[in-house]
């Protein structure tokens, strides 16, 4: 399946930051140590370099503290071999209200932050401020002392500050650099041409909603040789504005860790996504999906290629769903979506065990979560095609756990407005791949297996109209049908590898 064109995602645009003067900050003033604010120098030396037509900002070797600066166009914001520029640890510094990014950008050109320095953000330094003056009074909040969804207390995101957030800007360049310490998303990029993400190292694991990177609603994007270790989802690509979607994205040759999803579409899905490359990503103790690709907004999604995943101790490997979430009458739509050449492993014990600021816990009791892929009856997922896969499950079965057995899979929740996560319809009848409302799904050279028995059916298929498995290899089945088939139109299959002749291990429900 090609979707993209090779050539438009090698070739994007070389930025034009100008590079034909340098200004050292330490030349406006600026101060090491970490101790001092430092904002007024570093603004000082963005703006003449962008006012004189461009060059670079240079940060040298130390520690240089800062409230929010704003990058502009033609300036390369430099951080030298040894350089910390130190968020500071100050709430008030971001102003009273909605929290300003430490490091902005909006509606400029040409601009970039690059070398092999490191932002910190002082997260930890932050927060106990941010608390101290919710506790105080001096700041409102209305959740931070309210449990959300997933049984946590936290302040609203509006009052954490992002480290980086870029809106409409073209031509941007991120490079070398390791940013770490946010507690908000480390990096959001919003409606955003030409952005080049390359060789960055992100460790960002003192709050929750600190997604590695976001990708808004941006075109021409190159995400490659990068690391993510964050708390939230790692790498994350969103469409917040019905009138903008992301398209032409391309990423390769990362390796993430995260307490979410490591590669994630949405939740945010309002307007669309298109024309998206993902291939040679290491996963690793990540708590979630290593894949997750999910539009509930009214959002639609197509051209969708992924592959050469390699995941390890990671809780769920592939989760696909369109959903309803949106209160308007706009509905979401999937399609064309190609994943192969991936590996997952399925360990039985919380992946991210140990990491600060762990995932909250599934509740209730469950086994072990199989892939999905779940449309709505209305608006089914179309044309997938998963090919070269193989799961290996830690497998295991507990008889106190309440299983949905094979004549009620009409109780499994819809859950049409919800949202979106690989738990979201809590124990399913299958341990491999439970599949539901869909049309044109094709399974080819798919292994599942498991490394200690489970009772549940390997894979299960409602209401799915055009479906192919060829060469589905299911080497183990404690108990059969290893594949079972209700309100399936269209089915053809060959070359299956199950315990059994077909005949004893696929069962059509009535």
């Amino acid at each position: 399946m090609k979707f993209l064109s090779t050539c438009l995602m090698l070739c994007l645009p070389v930025l034009a930051v100008a590079q034909s003067k340098t200004y050292d900050i330490t030349a406006y003033g600026a101060q090491s140590g970490g101790k001092i604010n430092n904002t007024q120098a570093i603004q000082k030396a963005i703006d003449d370099a962008s006012t004189h037509g461009g060059g670079t900002v240079v940060v040298p070797a130390g520690s240089f503290m800062t409230a929010p600066i704003v990058v502009k166009s033609g300036v390369n914001l430099y951080l030298s071999k040894g350089a910390v520029l130190l968020g500071s640890p100050i709430r008030k510094d971001y102003s009273m209200g909605n929290a300003i990014p430490l490091i902005s950008a909006n509606g400029q050109k040409d601009i970039a932050i690059t070398g092999q320095g490191t932002i910190d953000g002082q997260g930890k330094r932050l927060l106990a401020d941010l608390f101290r003056m919710l506790k105080n009074g001096e700041m409102q909040d209305a959740t931070w002392q309210i449990y959300n969804p997933w049984h946590q207390k936290q302040p609203e995101e509006r009052n954490r500050p992002k480290l980086i957030a870029f809106t409409d800007c073209h031509g941007v360049k991120i490079k070398g650099i390791s940013i770490k310490n946010g507690i908000d998303w480390v990096q959001d990029y919003k409606f955003c041409e030409d952005l080049v993400v390359d060789s960055i190292n992100v460790e960002s694991n003192i709050y929750w909603n600190n997604d590695g990177i976001d990708i808004v609603d941006c075109k021409n994007v190159r995400v490659t040789n990068s690391f993510f270790n964050a708390d939230d989802d790692g790498i994350c690509i969103k469409s917040e504005d019905r009138n903008h979607y992301c398209d032409q994205i391309y990423i390769a040759d990362c390796k993430v860790r995260s307490s979410a999803s490591a590669i994630k579409f949405g939740t945010a899905s309002r307007g669309g996504f298109k024309n998206v490359t993902i291939k040679n990503v290491e996963i690793y103790d990540t708590y979630r999906s290593a894949i997750a690709i999910e539009t509930v907004d009214g959002g639609f999604m197509e051209n969708i290629d992924i592959r050469n995943i390699n995941a390890r101790n990671t809780g769920n490997a592939i989760f696909i769903r369109v959903g309803h979430r949106n209160r308007d009458t706009v509905s979401s739509s999937m399609k064309n979506i190609y994943i192969g050449n991936v590996n997952v492993q399925i360990p039985k014990d919380k992946p991210d065990k140990g990491y600060p600021m762990e995932g909250p816990l599934v509740p209730g009791d469950h086994h072990i979560f199989p892939c999905v892929i779940a449309g709505l009856a209305d608006h089914p997922v179309r044309d997938v095609t998963l090919e070269n896969i193989n799961v290996v499950y830690a497998g295991g079965y507990d008889t106190r756990i309440k299983t949905v057995s094979l004549d009620s899979l009409h109780t499994i929740p819809e859950k049409t407005p919800e949202y979106p996560e690989f738990s979201m319809f809590g124990e399913l009848p299958a341990w491999a791949m439970y599949v539901r409302h869909a049309e044109n799904i094709t399974f080819k050279n798919v292994n599942f297996s498991y490394q200690k028995p489970d009772l549940r059916t390997a894979m299960v298929f409602d209401d799915v109209k055009g479906l192919r498995l060829d060469n589905v290899v299911i080497p183990q089945a404690k108990t059969l049908p290893a594949v079972a088939l209700k309100d399936v139109k269209d089915f053809s299959k060959s070359n299956l590898k199950l315990p059994v002749g077909d005949d004893k291990a696929i069962v059509v429900l009535k």
